[in-house]
């Protein structure tokens, strides 16, 4: 094989991967590696950023390898990347500091809170477009730069630097310290409208700007590799979910886009307009490919995939994921159960980071089968939430969803969410979204693609579900739903 492809590394939560993607956007190889997950306390998650870079250089020779390619052959490499993880390394040494803290850590509440308390909620929400959050990256390297031993004094040397992950992987893989303006957006630092770092938010939260990256757009030689792939050009780089955006091809206003994967992230394309949210959701750069920015609106949903996981591996009621939609057609309805999977509190629309998870509605006639189909429909109803919240803010209300991820293989799980949102739903035939989008910003900055219409040619659908529910049984359901999430609130953990 001799064609010449563009290769992304997609750095997940619970894995990195490598792909090869031809002028088709076509996958044509692709090699993963799973990493550990850290949770030494309630409420923290972590990785170990190290054991990241060395999956990174297995994943990378190993699709070349699969693929019969060399460095030669790569015209380009993107990166997509988990957002809002939090890293901070020594410019020296390269070794980082402490583990990363993931987007899932919710360590930095009582921080958030008094953020919020002191009156600096509306400065966060005017500038960044995000109001104080246990979610994002700034409240994290604050808490790094308060607990780790050296790392303030190392910061306002110069000596320690900060990235979120795409940083920390372009750092070692070209020497450049740079991070692109969608991963910057999830900080709580950058400055919407400018794409620089408002000082202002620096001040507020005691972070020295020399540790920062240099913020670019989406679709640019950063570097050159200087290892693993010597000579290729990095060129591209996007949080995981405005990736999605760009493999899904939704460049036009009111397309929107949803990722399952370990939670489940729904963006809409707002075109030149930041949105004004008022009901949960967050303002955000979708790309900057060209000379303007095209701006996004997002709900993210904290537990999706995890929660298969969970009821997989905690619970012990599956072999294997794929085994939940099996089992949950062996009943007709959810029995009356329903799960609210607040592991990390809930996400959008509705912010409560004090929820916990809860079951309700249990019976003596509740079997196995029931808890299956309540663990997919919680998938659902949430996604329906942050829908019902992007008609309301955006003005463009949606009237079709594209879906990525690993969790729309489940039939059962895409037609629910086709009937509790009334909507069709549409898969195209390539799953890989995220690491299609890392590709086509790396390409189109190599001009291995010529330009967007090019990218949009490429989208084909796969498969679609229409709605097929009562209205009279989706507002009854909506209504239970509703209910449950209520008995989430108010739940009360020590350290």
């Amino acid at each position: 094989m001799s064609e010449r492809v563009v290769a992304a590394i997609d750095q997940g939560t619970t894995s990195t991967r490598c792909l090869l993607f031809n002028r088709a956007g076509r996958m044509v190889a692709v090699a993963q590696r799973e990493h550990r997950q850290y949770y030494p306390r309630p409420g923290w998650a972590e990785h170990d950023a190290e054991e990241i870079w060395r999956n990174v250089a297995r994943v990378v020779p190993a699709a070349l390898k699969q693929a019969g390619l060399g460095p030669e052959n790569i015209a380009g490499l993107g990166i997509a990347n988990q957002r809002e993880t939090t890293v901070i390394w020594n410019r020296h040494t390269g070794v980082p500091l402490a583990r990363a803290i993931t987007w899932q850590d919710t360590r930095t509440d009582h921080f958030v809170s008094e953020l919020v308390a002191d009156g600096h909620g509306p400065l966060f929400g005017k500038l960044s477009g995000i109001g104080p959050a246990t979610y994002f990256a700034g409240p994290r390297l604050r808490w790094l730069l308060d607990h780790v031993p050296g790392a303030r004094a190392g910061a306002e040397a110069g000596d320690v630097l900060f990235g979120t992950m795409e940083s920390w992987l372009i750092w070692r893989l070209t020497g450049r310290h740079v991070t692109d303006v969608t991963n910057a957006s999830r900080t709580m630092l950058m400055d919407l409208r400018s794409f620089e770092w408002s000082q202002p938010l620096l001040d507020v939260l005691g972070v020295p700007a020399r540790m920062l990256p240099e913020i670019r757009p989406n679709a640019e030689i950063y570097g050159t590799c200087t290892t693993l792939l010597p000579g290729v050009p990095v060129a591209g780089a996007l949080g995981d979910q405005h990736a999605a955006l760009v493999g899904q091809a939704c460049f036009a206003p009111g397309e929107a886009k949803c990722t399952y994967g370990t939670g489940a992230f729904l963006l809409m394309n707002t075109g030149a307009r930041i949105a004004e949210p008022t009901h949960g959701l967050i303002p955000t750069v979708g790309y900057l490919l060209g000379p303007k920015p095209v701006y996004a609106l997002e709900g993210s949903i904290a537990v999706t995939g995890s929660l298969v996981q969970w009821f997989r591996d905690s619970l012990g009621m599956i072999p294997t994921a794929a085994q939940i939609e099996t089992l949950a057609l062996t009943v007709a309805d959810n029995g009356g159960c329903y799960i609210v999977p607040a592991f990390s509190g809930l996400y959008a629309p509705r912010w409560h980071a004090d929820a916990r998870g809860v079951m309700v509605g249990l019976t003596s006639y509740i079997n196995r089968g029931h808890l299956a189909r309540a663990v997919l429909e919680a998938t659902g109803w949430q996604t329906r939430e942050v829908v019902d919240a992007m008609n309301a803010d955006s003005g463009l209300p949606v009237t079709r969803l594209k879906v990525d991820g690993g969790m729309t293989a489940n039939h059962l799980l895409m037609q629910f969410v086709a009937d509790v949102l009334d909507v069709p739903v549409e898969r195209p035939l390539g799953l890989e979204a995220v690491s299609l989008g890392a590709a086509y910003a790396a390409g189109l900055a190599v001009e291995y693609w010529a330009d967007l219409e090019v990218l949009s040619a490429n989208w084909h659908r796969a498969a679609m579900w229409t709605p097929s529910m009562d209205a009279d049984v989706r507002a009854r359901e909506h209504a239970n739903w509703s209910r449950a999430v209520e008995r989430s609130r108010g739940w009360v953990t020590t350290d």
